[in-house]
């Protein structure tokens, strides 16, 4: 039997027991580690506003990536809204306006909105040719658009996603007049709208214009995207006229030819406000970013739930199309005020904006003014309760560490902070409004004059799929009128 020692002289020693092992080596391959990496570490250390920079940079763009896929969502909803023989219309429409947008914004739009110039619009850096030194901020920013030196992204980052704002804009004016709308006049109102009015009144409140200067805010576009969007609509609707036998004795009801797609765009519209609000802090910040998705989320959801049980109430059922109005009713609303109002407050914002959007399709019908998807109602009337919402509801500065009072508004009145904040807001209101309206008019009658704006009878019976298109969506089925 062996005795301890020899058993001890037998089991297998560990290298670092080893006198002479390899791990004698450990302590100088550490000191030449160290030698050779500190200089780097150092370095890395000095690049840390470098790091801040990409990290900013990443969001931003993943933000605007976000808000372009919004276009899909925007042409489910729609083209499902509508009839079958004028799908091929609506999906051309929405997948050809983020290229006028495009164009028109990156010639002229963005220099209008956020180029240096005067209070009623910018005046210089059209076609990103403006000097620049993005992403310094602030006191070291040195070039043309000092209304975006705030943001510590590079130039085309910056533009990227303000681009991706501006083609939603025209994309609301597309469901409001489908189904009997040319091709030809849709797409010049694209190119006016992006191009002239939606960055003239941007540079108002987002430019450093003359409703920024007075204490307006709309954190992520309530106003600026969505009512203009929301203006221009209503403006084209009107002037169009309904669609034939839309109005008789009452209003007959034309229903949407799949609902499936149009629920799948209004869950795309949903994850696409995760890039829209949350995306318009410009920067990496976590809790600026978290707590705006959540009362973005919030101001959704209940939307969806209110206009469910208001629909289920005032029309008898819980009807699916007010159900999706709803949601994206609620994201509207909170769109002004997502990063200066607490989560009850986006709670009520959501709700009463998913009222809302019932009573106003059914005031839009009464008044004989045919809106297929809804757009108006979604858009203009909870685009201005949204902004209104920002001057009752918008917490006290200091509460967010985003939010002081050189950043964000006034309390709100229902906040204890009085009624001055709502009264720039109803002002502001009311300037974007009455613009957008005369602009809208001016270029509806002059392209109805010129170019003309509605198909024919024939082609309307027919549907613009074949009329204006010369194909159709589902050719393997027999469709009807």
């Amino acid at each position: 039997m062996l005795q301890q020692s020899d058993r001890a002289s037998k089991q297998s020693v560990h290298p670092l027991g080893k006198p002479g092992g390899r791990w004698r080596y450990v302590p100088w391959v550490t000191l030449g580690s160290l030698a050779i990496f500190c200089p780097a570490a150092l370095a890395q250390s000095a690049s840390t506003a470098d790091l801040q920079v990409a990290l900013d940079t990443v969001w931003v763009l993943v933000a605007g990536f976000l808000v372009f896929f919004m276009n899909a969502g925007f042409c489910m909803l729609e083209t499902g809204f509508c009839r079958s023989k004028n799908a091929v219309n609506l999906l051309a429409k929405n997948l050809i306006v983020f290229g006028l947008s495009t164009l028109a914004f990156w010639v002229v739009g963005f220099g209008l909105m956020f180029g240096d110039g005067n209070p009623l619009f910018g005046a210089s850096g059209f076609l990103l040719q403006g000097a620049d030194n993005s992403p310094a901020v602030d006191d070291a920013y040195r070039g043309t658009y000092s209304a975006l030196a705030w943001a510590g992204v590079p130039l085309n980052a910056k533009f990227f996603f303000q681009l991706a704002f501006a083609g939603t804009a025209a994309t609301i004016v597309s469901g409001a007049v489908a189904e009997r709308i040319k091709f030809l006049a849709f797409f010049i109102f694209s190119l006016l709208l992006v191009g002239l009015l939606y960055p003239i009144t941007g540079h108002w409140v987002w430019g450093g214009g003359m409703l920024s200067n007075l204490g307006f805010y709309d954190f992520a576009g309530s106003t600026v995207v969505h009512s203009v969007g929301g203006w221009s609509a209503l403006i084209g609707a009107i002037v169009l006229g309904p669609r034939r036998g839309r109005f008789q004795a009452r209003p007959v009801a034309m229903p949407g030819h799949n609902l499936s797609i149009s629920a799948l765009g209004c869950l795309i519209l949903w994850l696409g406000w995760f890039g829209f609000n949350p995306g318009s802090v410009m920067a990496a910040d976590p809790f600026a970013i978290s707590h705006i998705v959540v009362t973005t989320n919030i101001a959704a959801a209940l939307g969806g739930l209110a206009a469910t049980v208001t629909s289920w109430i005032y029309l008898s059922k819980p009807d699916l199309s007010m159900i999706i109005n709803g949601v994206l009713a609620g994201l509207v609303s909170v769109t002004a005020s997502c990063a200066y109002v607490n989560l009850g407050s986006a709670a009520l914002i959501g709700l009463v904006g998913g009222v809302i959007v019932v009573f106003s399709v059914t005031l839009l019908d009464a008044l004989k003014i045919d809106d297929p998807v809804g757009a108006v109602s979604v858009h203009l009337v909870c685009g201005v309760w949204g902004t209104l919402a920002l001057g009752l509801f918008s917490a006290t500065p200091g509460v967010y560490s985003w939010y002081d009072g050189t950043s964000g508004p006034l309390a709100g009145l229902f906040m204890g902070g009085g009624i001055q904040q709502l009264l720039v807001q109803l002002m502001g209101i009311a300037v974007v409004g009455a613009f957008t309206v005369a602009f809208s008019l001016v270029c509806w009658l002059a392209l109805r004059a010129t170019v003309g704006i509605r198909v024919s009878e024939a082609e309307e019976i027919q549907g613009l799929d074949l009329g204006e298109h010369a194909m159709e969506a589902y050719p393997e089925f027999q469709v009807g009128p």
